[in-house]
């Protein structure tokens, strides 16, 4: 049996152990046996790495130093983390089951490219003199940083997540405390140990982990974090804006989706299929973005499906550090258990299994293929509701406002595919869909410039792009008098 990894949490650039003593731990979902155990930070905890990320912020050179300054050192992260990317990513397959070329070639690319896009940005929000009626008097406005920023990471994509906010919220001026899943934390924390190589301002970038009742809760209602930024399920979101609230704090929110698939009897079907199949099944369906709902029209309905599943009956399901792996085991126990249990609950339901992942069941490790359940009713439990998994439903549809209507009702807003030659067709549906992304004729794009959030339930603010740095600042507006005249008041 191999050695039993333990780590620490991080705070104020030192690793320090839990002040409970306790520990939980994390398995190797492509075996399902332990391998890391992590520090269950409590309130005791919480306050040392909040305290560090305050004083780096107030009494240290954070809060201080020039724009262009947090530039150079968000250079030099984005450098040393494409320096490791192997070594994080190693990690991160370890914890999540992830495969290492989703997340390897990303760290030394587009996903890193975040830090040397927010460098450049961090001298470029300019304030601006706002015109006033009032005589003799200046307003002007400037950006501000918030101060302690909490940055809560879901299980899915951790390291990816947390760029995404890390280098946006560094950028605006801000010092972090970081809260990743209890169900994937080693590769945030193996990255603190791989970021002590940069040298960074004392206190500047803090981890506790934990679960959302004893850590993730008492980070966000801290009276020293000013600002949270989540991203998880809806449930979670809601919990963590509940308690973001009792203290009247900002929060942005990416969280869940039950994205639609909208293929058009025009379509490009080779295009198509290989869009909604690259759209859920390659990434286990562990993304929030999946194209879960496949809405195709009922002319081409049945030569669809057809294409469709010669496509993913090639699939090869496998452990993740087999090269030939095209879709890996399912990221933890319970969300495997979930998965299996929204299947059996879909069978039991009458609902008609086109393709079937729990043949895919192995004795160690979690593992569930792609699964397609058929001419699904858009009220199912299948269509409304995010399974988080390799799992699709299948409707048809006979016209354009109809699909339309399908595609709207639902909680979530997240993001939604149209597939068609028509390219009017395809905007003027594009322009009808609730949803923060809609991709066209593509799926699953995305850059560290084009900005990234939900509509509805699926949550508010946005990621990436300039949106995304604006969400970590505030606007501050002073009046100055060039000539002042207070009259007596009585």
């Amino acid at each position: 049996m191999s050695e039993i990894k333990t780590y620490k949490y991080y705070a104020g650039n030192k690793w320090y152990e839990p002040s409970s003593g306790q520990y939980f731990e994390s398995e190797d979902p492509s075996i399902g046996k332990v391998w890391a155990k992590l520090p269950d930070c409590n309130e005791v905890d919480i306050n040392i790495a909040v305290k560090s990320a305050y004083m780096a912020y107030y009494e240290g050179p954070w809060g201080k130093i020039h724009s262009a300054e947090r530039g150079r050192i968000l250079n030099r992260i984005g450098d040393i983390i494409a320096k490791n990317s192997e070594r994080i990513g190693q990690i991160e397959t370890k914890d999540n089951g992830k495969l290492p070329k989703n997340i390897i070639p990303s760290l030394t690319s587009w996903q890193t490219e975040s830090f040397y896009y927010y460098a450049g940005m961090c001298d470029k929000f300019e304030g601006r003199l706002i015109p006033s009626e009032v005589p003799n008097m200046h307003n002007y406005l400037k950006w501000e940083p918030f101060g302690v920023v909490a940055l809560v990471l879901p299980w899915n994509s951790p390291i990816g997540t947390l760029i995404w906010k890390l280098a946006p919220a560094l950028a605006a001026g801000n010092t972090v405390v970081i809260k990743p899943s209890e169900r994937a934390s080693c590769s945030t924390l193996e990255l603190m140990s791989i970021l002590e190589e940069a040298d960074l301002p004392k206190g500047l970038i803090n981890v506790v982990t934990g679960f959302g009742t004893t850590t993730g809760a008492p980070l966000i209602e801290h009276d020293d974090v000013r600002m949270i930024s989540f991203t998880g399920g809806t449930k979670g979101g809601s919990a963590a804006s509940l308690s973001a609230s009792k203290k009247v704090k900002p929060i942005i929110m990416e969280l869940g989706g039950k994205s639609p698939q909208i293929i058009f009897k025009d379509a490009d079907l080779n295009l198509a299929v290989n869009g909604v199949v690259s759209g859920i099944f390659p990434v286990t369906g562990h993304s929030c973005i999946s194209g879960s709902r496949i809405l195709v029209h009922k002319d081409i309905k049945e030569k669809f499906t057809k294409k469709l599943l010669e496509v993913v009956r090639k699939a090869k399901v496998g452990h993740p550090n087999d090269s030939s792996t095209q879709i890996g085991p399912i990221a933890n126990k319970e969300q495997y258990e979930f998965i299996l249990s929204k299947i059996d609950d879909a069978e039991k339901r009458g609902l008609k299994l086109l393709i079937d992942g729990r043949s895919e069941k192995r004795t160690e490790g979690y593992y569930i293929g792609p699964t397609i359940f058929d001419n699904v009713p858009n009220e199912d439990d299948l269509a409304q509701n995010e399974v988080f998994g390799p799992v699709a439903s299948l409707q048809s549809w006979d016209n354009e406002n109809e699909v339309i209507n399908i595609a709207n009702d639902s909680i979530y807003g997240l993001a939604a595919g149209i597939w068609s030659k028509d390219v009017n067709k395809a905007i003027r549906t594009a322009d009808k869909i609730e949803a923060g992304t809609v991709y066209i004729n593509n799926y699953f794009n995305a850059s560290t410039q084009s900005p990234v959030g939900g509509f509805k339930q699926s949550g508010y603010g946005r990621e990436n792009g300039w949106e995304g740095m604006q969400c970590y600042m505030q606007t501050k507006s002073t009046w100055l008098a060039t000539e002042p005249i207070q009259p007596d008041p009585f």
